[in-house]
């Protein structure tokens, strides 16, 4: 049994997380968590809500809060809209944890012991309206390498590239919009990732385990040339910058910058978990407690790849402390809305809680997984949406559960039927079978979403073919016999396709688990036919079985048009 370790990025707290979020991060890390669940591992999933910084500040503004409350009520809203999608966490914690400014505030130190983080005089843009020094995001302007506006005054969210608010064109206040801004000079901390440029680089070269996307995000920084990063900023809201316990001199009233303390979150979520649970956190993030054991993937979007390729790898290698670092960071493209980009901001697309009041949790999950923006930015449409949904769910894998279910109701009393032998059908369905299972967890085992659904579908439709060429319906007249060999196959069929669906779709695959009497989803043993002949016997003659209500309802073309204007999207004909 191995033991992997799975984080995904940290959502802002700054209100409900759109699709996109979800496609990019929360929800292939979960896919993986099940599916290695399943398959016998064991498996610690992690995440947390982003919580310092101003997005967190100027939400909790706007809402009128202070921004603790504001923070507590987020956590809890967007820790609910988890577990309604089905998102597995073994811990969803908080950047705002004790833990977590502990932590922050040991590694600075470390890191300033080691000659790595040096106080200096910085140049800060000041407004004047607002009378305060404007930190990274509390600028806005416009991007001087690509020209798209409002760029943030850390990075471009057009181009991904990382900036300086005095870098923007036309800067003004996020807070105010007040363009009444001056420079003035203000003392940080800051990281100095030049030092660790080699060290860096060698540790890129070693995580053979990336995907091109990530691996060309972070050679593209390492090409550049890394520059050193502040780490402390002007705020009230964040982890205090302390030195032994005390606030450190002439740095009184500012907080670690977020992307420093973020990412140190994931080690702080463990510690969160054990401390609740009991559990030992120092065997999944330290090498000299176990941890040289564990594989750790990491999923996210890849506007954040250069902060966890770069930025906190700096921090953990530049520690020289015995940390876990990541092995596979599968990044993600970008899912947009019809060709422009889903905005938390600006409230532009589908966001979690609205997507649930149109349709249910794993309807999102495949359509979002087979349709993943794996290799390229994929854009949403209710167009594909609705083919998603009645090509593959209703017509292929809600078909045959409910087809084959009713025929045993009706003809067998809701039976597994006993008796005869299985034939030549039977042992082709078996060959086939054990080919495109191997492929599926490859595939799964690969971190290939697309694949993995395609893969999966094509399964589904092995179970079609077998149910249309051997025909119950038609034997039951002249061979009940045989008759009941189909049936009885099929009903091990639909326990298979639970099994296999369980990682993508959880609550349709137990639904599909209980009409035949099946609670435990285990992976099938993967090896050639004798694996697939041991899951066709799951379900043994005599057990009753039920058939559940319609698994997927197919979507119409009434409900495109009302969703169409709901959410402000072109109208599409379905």
């Amino acid at each position: 049994m191995a033991r992997i370790l799975i984080t995904s990025a940290l959502p802002y707290i700054n209100g409900i997380k759109h699709l996109g979020n979800l496609a990019g991060s929360m929800l292939p890390a979960d896919v993986q968590a099940r599916f290695q669940r399943a398959r016998g591992h064991e498996v610690l999933l992690l995440c947390a809500t982003d919580e310092h910084g101003t997005p967190a500040e100027l939400a909790a503004q706007e809402a009128g809060e202070d921004v603790r409350a504001y923070c507590d009520r987020l956590h809890q809203v967007q820790k609910d809209l988890g577990a309604r999608f089905g998102l597995s966490w073994d811990w969803f914690g908080r950047t705002s944890s004790p833990q977590n400014a502990v932590l922050t505030q040991h590694f600075a130190e470390v890191l300033e012991d080691r000659g790595l983080i040096e106080e200096r005089v910085d140049r800060q843009l000041y407004s004047i309206d607002d009378g305060r020094f404007l930190p990274d995001r509390y600028v806005e302007g416009t991007c001087p390498i690509c020209g798209h506006t409002p760029a943030r005054g850390d990075q471009c969210d057009n181009c991904g590239s990382l900036l300086d608010p005095l870098d923007l064109k036309d800067p003004y206040s996020a807070i105010s919009r007040s363009r009444n801004l001056e420079v003035r000079e203000t003392r940080h901390l800051y990281l100095l990732q030049s030092k660790l440029a080699e060290p860096l680089r060698a540790w890129v070269d070693s995580r053979g385990d990336w995907p091109q996307l990530a691996r060309s995000i972070a050679y593209k920084h390492l090409d550049e040339g890394l520059i050193d990063r502040g780490i402390t900023r002007d705020l009230s809201w964040g982890v205090p910058v302390l030195r032994g316990g005390v606030p450190r001199r002439g740095m009184e009233g500012k907080v670690f910058y977020v992307w420093f303390d973020a990412p140190i979150e994931y080690i702080a979520a463990a510690q969160e978990w054990a401390d609740a649970t009991g559990g030992d956190w120092a065997r999944w993030w330290r090498l000299d407690r176990g941890a040289q054991d564990v594989r750790y993937i990491e999923f996210m979007g890849k506007d954040n790849v250069a902060f966890h390729s770069v930025s906190f790898p700096a921090t953990i290698l530049g520690s020289g402390e015995p940390w876990k670092t990541v092995d596979t960071l599968k990044a993600f493209n970008w899912l947009n809305w019809y060709g422009g980009k889903f905005s938390t901001s600006q409230q532009r697309g589908v966001f979690m809680d609205s997507a649930l009041e149109i349709l249910p949790p794993d309807i999102w999950r495949w359509y979002l997984t087979a349709y993943a923006p794996e290799h390229s930015d994929s854009s949403f449409t209710f167009d594909q949406l609705v083919a998603a949904v009645n090509r593959d769910l209703a017509d292929v894998l809600g078909n045959f559960v409910n087809r084959i279910l009713k025929f045993c109701e009706s003809r067998f009393n809701g039976v597994t039927p006993e008796g005869g032998e299985a034939g030549p059908l039977e042992a082709r369905l078996k060959a086939d079978l054990a080919e495109r299972l191997a492929e599926l967890t490859e595939q799964f085992e690969a971190i290939e979403s697309r694949k993995s659904a395609q893969a999966l579908r094509g399964i589904w439709s092995l179970g079609n073919e077998y149910l249309q060429e051997a025909a119950p319906w038609s034997a039951i007249k002249t061979d009940p016999v045989r008759a009941a060999v189909i049936v009885r196959t099929a009903l091990n069929l639909v326990s298979l396709f639970a099994r296999i669906s369980a990682p993508i779709l959880p609550f349709s695959a137990a639904a599909m688990g209980e009409a035949v009497g099946e609670t435990q989803l285990d992976w099938p043993e993967v090896n050639g036919v004798a694996g697939v002949e041991a899951a066709l016997t799951r379900v043994p003659a005599g057990r009753v079985v039920s058939a559940p209500p319609i698994l997927f309802s197919k979507i119409e073309a009434d409900q495109v048009a009302a969703w169409a204007e709901r959410f402000g999207a072109p109208r599409e004909v379905a």
